[in-house]
């Protein structure tokens, strides 16, 4: 045993001693359960000569050697693990959560020297992440942050509050910009705020929830919401979807007025889209305010946007950048020298 902890390979058969053998690195995924590896895998390592891992507190470890594996804990140098196949052995090397990186470069420098026979190499994904694992990591870090960061610490829904109007302004603002990196950037910015605010729940003394208990939620609604997905419904263009959305809504709601349920404290023109929006699919026949006024005049105006499909606020935001530019280029020539409200 050298000062790695490493034990060579006995001496081999002369009639075997000069394959190479092979080298399988095993990776695995922390975000999925230890011991729910892939069937190649544990064939694998069943089949395997000798199983090493640098790591003695591995995850993966208890689960092996329950199955039987014996797994040796230490880390050889690139030579000694060349050194361990030959005769035709193979050995498995579970990887530690940084990949074996060192392990690695040393075997890719031996190969590159064309001075030894190496064995063959595997790269052998044991566990893959599904889509949204990441979304495990987000859930990890906001944890901690809540835990450790002073100002993340104190916080409050009440608090985060106004963060969450100005992710989803934002928002928007990159949709309408068109700008892909600004929108995955401003997309993160939005989830923050749900993982935040759940992470906040869960220290409520009387009505705590999780981030599971959100997403979990939500994942029921969109279910009951779209029969024609889960169910026995049927649904071939926009307008049925729309009507079963409504019409399942209407059933969870039990609402006694078409105007529950809309926030007043949204900006004023998709406020009064919204409520008519509401009477328009509500069938019902309300008419406008006859009063006078700029207000009703922009009530009048974000109506008939809604009846024609427009959505008022997105077309004045359209109108007024189209006013910012031009308002750039008459300043363009004289630069103003202070700005003020």
């Amino acid at each position: 045993m050298n000062a790695t902890g490493f034990e060579p390979a006995p001496d081999q058969d002369p009639d075997t001693a000069s394959a190479p053998g092979r080298i399988v690195l095993l990776t695995t995924s922390h975000r999925v359960a230890p011991g729910l590896l892939s069937w190649p895998a544990w064939q694998a390592l069943h089949a395997a000569d000798r199983v090493l891992c640098a790591d003695g507190a591995h995850p993966q470890l208890p689960y092996l050697r329950e199955a039987g594996i014996a797994v040796d804990e230490t880390s050889p140098t690139a030579e000694e693990l060349v050194g361990a196949c030959a005769g035709g052995h193979t050995v498995v090397v579970v990887a530690t959560g940084e990949g074996e990186p060192a392990l690695t470069d040393g075997l890719a420098r031996l190969a590159g020297s064309g001075r030894i026979q190496m064995p063959e190499l595997e790269l052998l994904p044991a566990s893959y992440d599904l889509p949204g694992a990441r979304l495990l990591d987000l859930v990890q870090v906001m944890d901690r942050i809540r835990a450790e960061c002073p100002w993340s610490s104190q916080q409050t829904h009440e608090g985060l509050a106004k963060y969450g109007i100005e992710e989803a302004y934002e928002l928007v603002e990159a949709i309408e910009e068109g700008d892909r990196d600004e929108l995955r950037e401003e997309l993160g910015d939005v989830l923050l705020q749900v993982v935040f605010h759940s992470r906040i729940a869960e220290e409520d003394p009387d009505a705590p929830f999780s981030v599971d208990d959100v997403a979990g939620g939500i994942v029921a609604k969109l279910i009951h919401r779209h029969p024609h997905v889960f169910g026995d419904e049927t649904a071939s263009t926009p307008e049925e979807v729309k009507a079963h959305w409504l019409r399942t809504k209407a059933i969870e709601k039990q609402r006694s007025s078409v105007t529950e349920g809309i926030p007043l404290g949204q900006p004023g023109l998709a406020l009064a889209a919204k409520l008519a929006s509401r009477v328009r699919m509500a069938g019902l026949d309300v008419p406008l305010p006859k009063t006078e006024g700029i207000g009703y005049e922009l009530l009048v105006l974000a109506a008939r946007a809604e009846a024609e499909g427009v959505d008022p606020e997105a077309a004045l935001r359209a109108a007024a950048r189209l006013y910012r530019d031009a308002i750039r280029e008459v300043e363009a020539p004289h630069p103003p020298d202070n700005v003020k409200e």
